[in-house]
């Protein structure tokens, strides 16, 4: 924010009256964060917000589109992945339905195989890496809610972002847990709830999950 040196109160006042002032209420305005900047950032924020529920809508058309689309379809998912993911990779595969929160949240890389019936609850980023493969019913949450029961009963809640590296392979209706980084080339056993970062290579199986090899 820039300021400007004013007098106050008025022009004779002494040199020890001059304060730093905002040039313009305009400036205190741009700090004050949106509601979707706040979600953005993994900070509390209302999701009962205006914009977020536009936002929600539009991605439920999207959903809506893709799901009634089938695999010879190309030349119809494609456009919509490209006009409603935050990106997506080449040669990718994404059996419908599969479904988010907003979708402009989610970056897929190439090659990327998604099976039936994926949750991606992309209230921050969620960054899948190249060649990595998700089984039918895996779910996918950055969102994440207040610990105590004032802040829930306000109707706050906020995110953290998750990230997968290149060549995972996630079994079946494993969950990942907000927060959470998966390794290049891990494995996530099927039915896995995944509560700590996965280290590249490693394989994991559980509730919670747990290193095996």
């Amino acid at each position: 924010m820039s300021c400007s040196l004013v007098r106050t109160p008025s022009e004779h006042s002494p040199a020890s009256n001059w304060q730093l002032q905002p040039n313009s209420i305009r400036e205190r305005d741009d700090l004050v964060k949106t509601e979707k900047e706040k979600m953005l950032q993994g900070e509390l924020y209302d999701p009962g917000d205006p914009e977020l529920c536009a936002d929600r809508v539009t991605a439920q058309r999207f959903m809506r589109a893709y799901g009634q689309t089938i695999v010879e379809d190309g030349d119809i998912r494609r456009p919509l992945l490209k006009s409603h993911l935050g990106s997506i990779g080449e040669r990718c595969a994404l059996r419908a339905p599969f479904y988010v929160d907003y979708g402009y949240n989610v970056f897929i890389g190439d090659s990327v195989f998604m099976n039936y019936g994926c949750v991606l609850l992309d209230v921050c980023a969620i960054r899948i890496g190249d060649r990595t493969q998700l089984g039918p019913g895996v779910q996918i949450y950055t969102a994440d809610h207040p610990r105590d029961a004032a802040s829930r009963r306000a109707g706050i809640e906020f995110g953290k972002p998750i990230s997968i590296g290149a060549n995972v392979w996630i079994g079946g209706h494993a969950i990942i847990m907000p927060g959470i980084t998966i390794g290049n080339d891990a494995i996530i056993g099927a039915g896995c709830v995944v509560t700590r970062n996965v280290a590249a290579g490693s394989s994991v199986v559980g509730n919670p999950a747990r290193v095996i090899g």
